[in-house]
């Protein structure tokens, strides 16, 4: 299968493009000193770690769309994205969840209305080792991976103690129980590929475009070092990868949504990162590294691999 947008998204990115002109007249002073606006100055943000690889890449044609903005991305771990925001150190952040009712009743507090938007759904990918002969695993397996009860005894790997990956199983598949205590923590996710690589008895978690193969017209390729989990969800018959179909479908269990909350007191270069993030040419990349663009009508369609 392959997924298509409808025609009527054509002209987002021409609209998004007038928008950004239009705004250009308001702005203030960039985090680089010049004036900013939609399409000039200098922005610094903080960004998931797990989502790197995808950022990277929209800052590139953004910047190649827009010469005159300078885009500062700092990755890491969710909790300290959001630290940087409540420091006033990012006006934009790009994570895993969207603010909660004590974080909005806190910024209204200080009359401040942050933006927020879901941009896509994510997916998190169970990863173990090519040796390992169990690659196809129930959620009930998971959870009890999660919380130290299999009776195989595995050894969790994350990207660090303090990301999004760690909270989401922990309140999603533990709710709240904590996690074995011989759970280790890499310095980030191409760590844990390589560390699961070469331990058997590893199962990493990590965000699912860490090792996905932008190159390939099918669903979703990944690198050779590691096999990735087939996952059936409580409700469902079928094991399956997170390919894109699948997260679309929700028929894949380990998904939750990609967000960008900006904090910025006029219409500056964040509104125009954050417009471009929403528009065609944005999601379009988002679905290029596998995830499922949430701004986008999508069509799936059948078709025959020769």
């Amino acid at each position: 299968m392959f997924l298509k947008a409808k025609n009527w998204m054509g002209s987002l990115l021409a609209a998004s493009v007038v928008a950004l002109t239009l705004a250009g007249c308001a702005g203030g002073t960039s985090q680089g000193g010049e004036k900013d606006t939609p399409t000039s100055g200098t922005l610094r943000i903080s960004v998931d770690e797990t989502y790197q690889p995808l950022i990277a890449a929209e800052i590139k044609v953004f910047q190649s769309l827009y010469p005159k903005t300078k885009i500062i991305a700092e990755y890491k771990p969710e909790a300290d994205c959001f630290k940087d925001m409540f420091d006033d150190s990012s006006r934009m952040i790009i994570v895993t969840r969207d603010l909660k009712e004590d974080e909005k009743e806190y910024f209204k507090k200080e009359k401040i209305r942050p933006q927020s938007l879901q941009l896509a759904t994510d997916a998190i990918a169970l990863i173990v080792n090519n040796a390992n002969p169990d690659s196809i695993l129930t959620m009930d397996q998971v959870r009890k991976i999660m919380d130290g009860t299999s009776e195989r005894k595995w050894q969790i790997v994350f990207d660090h103690q303090n990301s999004s990956t760690v909270r989401f199983i922990r309140d999603s598949i533990n709710k709240g129980k904590p996690l074995p205590a011989t759970t280790m923590a890499a310095k980030s996710n191409p760590e844990v590929i390589e560390h699961v690589s070469k331990n058997k008895e590893a199962i990493g978690v990590i965000g699912v475009n860490w090792i996905s193969d932008t190159n390939d017209t099918k669903a979703i390729e990944f690198t050779k070092m590691v096999n990735t989990v087939k996952l059936r969800a409580d409700n469902n018959t079928d094991f399956v990868k997170p390919y894109q179909f699948y997260i679309g479908m929700k028929s894949y269990p380990l998904t939750r949504g990609m967000f960008y909350i900006l904090k910025e007191p006029y219409q500056g270069l964040g509104a125009g990162f954050a417009t471009f993030l929403g528009g065609q040419e944005g999601q379009l990349l988002i679905g290029k590294y596998k995830l499922y663009p949430a701004r986008l009508n999508i069509v799936f369609r059948e078709a025959t691999l020769k």
